[in-house]
């Protein structure tokens, strides 16, 4: 208080307990990809993180599902092997994307279907049948995220659709935004082609994952492997419009070789006056496949009666609305995995292992995943682990995996210990910087010790740190001569070492059994 000169009573206020660190968010995902839009209310939300809370959000900003559009290819021989065929003269064809797959918005779907909550958008272009996905503006997005403190992962479906090098390379730096400059948030990882088993003719998708992706920060990333089959895109939501004008053509041949409507219509005959009427119906209903789009509100109404009219007469038609569902829905598992992480944090804590929790919204992995075959998954010699997605009996699809990719660390090798320890550093660095240029003397080391301890013993209660007492769950320690020397506080530099016992998952648990004489 300022010199007392006037008579009187003062009155002086003295602080009886150091500031409290508070414990930052753990599960903020940022996506980076291509949308319909980036606008909000007339301003560009273009490359620029934006943040939402749920899917109403994007939708608004962002716009909504893209177009697909698809068409028929004659199916080599052998066929594609799980893709479904249609035969027409002799000939195979399967339906085939005509356009580039853009999976943001269905991703995004999945994410909030998990347990998604507040994330960061970015958005890098738009969503266009001209345009496709490329690796410069999905990496520009990366950068874009280094004036965001809040986001604590990173997440690129999209990037799937790149070339191989490309996707490589990006991933590479994800992982280096992520352990290189930020420091403070990790990366969720997609395998190429993750979609195919291992034994594919064209290549281990796994080992081809490995050898790219280099050694540099990998206790930052976390990968998953195999790619979901999911509900995110309905059957009655699609129909011959997500055909382009040659696949109309070939479906509307398909559908009149399936109900026998020969490419003439027979001439009016009185006899079979009630065959002629519905055979005309019949014939206007196929012919509806390449109509002109629909103008009139009449138009637009016999249009939508004949398609669910389609449904109801063609089983060939289901079968390839049902193909045309099942490709979309087939997507990568990191937006899943970012929900997944996002509902353990709020109901456990970071430091819970995001495993063994089911996946909303999938039907299965779309490679199944033996005992077996998930150990080179887990366990491997070059350390990058990949985690399994399994579908177990009577439990449906799991994650069935708690490690980052440096799985020879025995200090990084579990995500729920890399996770925490970012928590706990960042919560700690920004409740410290109320006392950056304080006097660095006792009085200043005992506040921020016991600052740090307050804030570790709240930690340990959760069940976050192990140990029988807060003792042996932690240790904070700072003062001259235990971390700091003289030349130190001379340079004005005040040292505060935090040690912590950080819970590990009980990944193996190794049951023992063994017979014994009989007692009684």
């Amino acid at each position: 208080m300022g010199a007392m000169k006037t008579p009187g009573v003062y009155i002086v206020e003295k602080s009886a307990f150091p500031n409290s660190v508070v414990e930052v968010a753990t599960a903020v995902p940022a996506f980076i990809g291509y949308t319909n839009k980036a606008d909000n209310k007339g301003k560009s939300l273009s490359s620029q993180p934006w943040r939402i809370t749920s899917m109403a959000e994007f939708e608004n900003y962002f716009g909504g599902a893209p177009a697909p559009q698809f068409s028929f290819k004659e199916s080599p021989t052998p066929p594609t092997e799980g893709v479904p065929t249609f035969s027409l003269d002799g000939k195979s064809y399967e339906l085939v994307q005509t356009v580039e797959k853009f999976r943001l918005y269905y991703c995004m779907k999945l994410f909030f279907q998990n347990g998604g909550g507040p994330c960061y958008i970015v958005s890098v272009g738009k969503v266009d049948p001209a345009n496709k996905v490329e690796a410069q503006p999905l990496t520009d997005g990366i950068g874009l995220l280094v004036k965001e403190q809040e986001p604590t992962i990173v997440v690129i479906p999209d990037a799937v659709e790149l070339a191989e090098a490309e996707f490589s390379s990006l991933q590479k730096q994800m992982l280096m935004h992520c352990g290189g400059v930020m420091r403070n948030r990790v990366a969720i990882l997609d395998v190429y082609n993750g979609s195919h088993s291992r034994q594919d003719p064209a290549g281990d998708p796994v080992s081809n994952f490995r050898n790219s992706l280099g050694i540099n920060f990998l206790n930052y990333g976390m990968a998953y492997y195999p790619w979901v089959n999911t509900t995110i895109t309905a059957g009655n939501t699609l129909s011959f419009q997500n055909l382009d004008a040659d696949g109309q053509v070939l479906l509307k041949t398909i559908l009149m070789s399936e109900m026998g409507i020969p490419d003439a219509v027979p001439a009016a005959d009185p006899e079979l006056a009630d065959y002629n009427k519905k055979f005309k119906q019949l014939a206007d209903i196929v012919d509806s496949v390449t109509a002109a789009a629909p103008a009139t509100q009449d138009e637009i109404d016999n249009a939508e009666m004949n398609k669910k009219s389609l449904v109801a007469l063609s089983p060939r038609y289901n079968t390839i609305l049902t193909e045309i569902a099942n490709q979309l829905n087939l997507l990568p598992p990191s937006a899943a995995m970012a929900g997944i992480f996002t509902m353990v944090d709020n109901n456990r804590g970071v430091w819970k292992a995001p495993a063994n929790v089911s996946l909303n919204s999938v039907t299965s992995p779309s490679v199944n995943i033996t005992h077996d075959d998930q150990e080179d998954l887990n366990v491997t010699p070059q350390g990058k682990s990949i985690n399994a997605i399994r579908a177990f009996i009577g439990e449906g699809t799991l994650v069935w995996g708690a490690r980052t990719l440096d799985g020879n660390s025995l200090d990084w090798r579990y995500i729920n210990v890399r996770r925490t320890m970012i928590m706990l550093e960042e919560s700690v660095r920004l409740a410290s910087k109320a006392y950056v240029f304080e006097p660095n003397v006792a009085n200043t080391w005992v506040t921020i010790k016991s600052m740090i301890r307050n804030f570790l013993t709240g930690i340990w209660k959760k069940g976050g740190l192990a140990g029988a007492s807060p003792d042996d769950a932690f240790g904070v320690f700072v003062g001259l001569g235990e971390t700091m020397t003289p030349e130190d506080i001379l340079e004005g530099i005040l040292r505060v070492t935090v040690l912590v016992a950080i819970s590990r998952p009980a990944e193996f648990i190794e049951i023992t059994f063994q017979q014994q004489m009989q007692k009684s």
